[in-house]
């Protein structure tokens, strides 16, 4: 791998090998802010397969009338089923942390788990690229769940809600103020940067190796990426029910 090889290991793998840089180019050219579009336009990959799978999804239920359930009714396998499956797998795992709060926040957080879910795992593909190992696009889902989080809190608790900030003894509200602020927006480092260190450290590793040996030892850290991507979208998702399920209980 020659030495240019090295300067585009932040992007996918197999785009480090064949040393395509892209940016984004305003004003017909004239101004180049330095954007790079390739996490843009994987991310909007991402979301148009997300609304394709839930079309088609919602297609299957109405073609099934009022007989329609989350029980798969065809025989074959399909993406429908699979959608069901992975969808109703995650309400259970919420409403073992939220009890009945888990179908209120199902859309935020199986949006945003899907979401950092498929970008994850086309980083895998040939070809495609993980948005996820881009820190923009990673503090962009932190900061959905961070105002997420505080939003849920004031509209539940209202004023109140200052309480979660103040400690469990007023005498000491003026110590634990700063400590609780900077461990709310400490959150916001937990969730990006853990998501991001991660994505883009498994790339450089694989696009390593994809320049070092073409066949075989590659395809181990290929599976090893599947399996990163699977736990970071779990972390991500775990952490997130935690800070909104913190915020829906009453200060102590």
């Amino acid at each position: 791998m020659s030495a240019e090889s090295f300067i585009f290991l932040d992007h996918t793998p197999l785009h480090s090998v064949i040393e395509q840089p892209a940016t984004i180019e305003k004003f017909g050219g004239m101004v180049n802010n330095g954007l790079e579009a390739s996490p843009i336009m994987h991310a909007a990959l991402a979301s148009a397969l997300l609304v394709g799978i839930a079309l088609l999804v919602n297609r299957s239920y109405t073609n099934r009338g009022s007989d329609r359930g989350l029980a798969p009714t065809e025989k074959t396998f399909s993406v429908s089923n699979l959608a069901e499956l992975a969808v109703s797998g995650l309400l259970r795992f919420m409403e073992s942390l939220m009890g009945s709060d888990a179908k209120r926040f199902l859309p935020l957080i199986g949006g945003t788990a899907f979401f950092i879910l498929f970008n994850n795992l086309m980083g895998s593909l040939p070809g495609l690229d993980s948005a996820t190992a881009n820190f923009n696009t990673t503090l962009a889902c932190a900061l959905v769940i961070f105002v997420a989080t505080h939003v849920v809190g004031v509209r539940t608790h209202g004023v109140a809600y200052i309480k979660q900030f103040l400690g469990p003894v007023w005498w000491l509200a003026w110590l634990m103020l700063p400590i609780e602020l900077i461990g709310h927006f400490a959150r916001i480092l937990s969730l990006s940067v853990r998501l991001y260190g991660n994505m883009m450290g498994d790339h450089k590793v694989l696009a390593i190796f994809l320049g070092l040996v073409a066949l075989g030892i590659p395809v181990i850290f290929m599976g090893m990426g599947i399996f990163i991507a699977l736990v970071q979208t779990f972390v991500f998702t775990l952490l997130s029910i935690l800070y909104i399920t913190f915020a829906l209980e009453e200060a102590h």
